[in-house]
């Protein structure tokens, strides 16, 4: 995928290497004492305590993650491009969503989350989080690295986003909160399987704009979302398959829809929830 040099969206928050306590990662009660000794010694503690502390890392992590944050935010901005012009075709009006870069754990408006949720969406404050160590999980444990991954990825979770801006994410979960775990489990599937559908009609969109994809962008994006289904992560972590459990959809179900937004750029086709075989 090309895209440096292009424009980055202002839409991020940047909270690296901030913890989601408030305090600066490494901070707490070690923070306090040494503050006590600064203010008994005449000095301003306020210093220590309220001053982020950051992680320590190499030069060479600390250029891959600035590559990560600046493709992030070019990403961000190529979604910016589709959404606004679809719900313009629409006659609706598209709210650019905020996305949130951090480290290990943080704050949202749907609570307490860590690194270890993957990245996310939360409709309560409109934001997406990624910890950018997940695209280096992406490459080393689920063997799905590539530019364009990470670019579905964060193509995925917009097109949550997406979902909350037409009332589809509230009406989901109306539905859920009257059905049983089976039943929240299937409408999970739905409504992240219609993600990557969205996902696939934000790629069709994209390459038709800024002809910016390269030979190969696809198939990373499809061997991605194949990595990542249910069936095939439950396989891997504990050596045998639940349906019943699946909230993400397999991986045959995540590269169809993908393709299917990639390949029609409509829509009005996404429509996940009156897909018999999803029953």
């Amino acid at each position: 995928m090309r895209w440096q040099g292009d424009r980055q969206s202002t839409n991020v928050e940047d909270r690296r290497g901030i913890s989601g306590g408030g305090l600066a990662v490494g901070g707490g009660i070690g923070s306090l004492i040494i503050g006590l000794i600064i203010y008994l010694l005449g000095g301003n503690p306020s210093q220590v305590i309220n001053e982020p502390s950051q992680i320590q890392q190499s030069p060479q992590q600390q250029q891959l993650e600035d590559e990560y944050s600046q493709f992030t935010a070019t990403v961000l901005a190529y979604t910016e491009d589709v959404w606004n012009k679809l719900f313009n075709d629409m006659n609706k009006q598209y709210a650019e969503p905020t996305l949130v870069m951090f480290t290990q754990a943080t704050q949202s408006g749907c609570g307490f989350a860590s690194s270890a949720t993957g990245p996310f969406y939360c409709p309560s404050d409109e934001k997406v989080y990624i910890d950018l160590s997940f695209f280096d999980e992406m490459r080393n444990r689920f063997g799905a690295g590539g530019d364009f991954a990470q670019a579905y990825v964060i193509a995925h979770e917009v097109g949550h986003h997406v979902q909350n801006l037409l009332g589809i994410t509230r009406q989901v979960d109306a539905m859920r909160a009257r059905g049983s775990e089976a039943e929240i489990n299937k409408m999970s599937v739905k409504l992240e399987l219609q993600a990557d559908f969205l996902a696939g009609v934000w790629a069709h969109y994209t390459e038709q704009y800024k002809n910016n994809l390269e030979p190969g962008d696809i198939e990373e994006a499809l061997n991605a979302a194949n990595a990542i289904g249910d069936d095939r992560l439950q396989k891997e972590s504990q050596g045998y398959v639940v349906p019943d459990a699946f909230t993400h959809g397999t991986s045959a179900q995540r590269m169809y829809w993908f393709k299917k937004g990639y390949t029609t750029g409509d829509i009005n086709q996404g429509n996940t929830f009156n897909d018999p075989s999803l029953e």
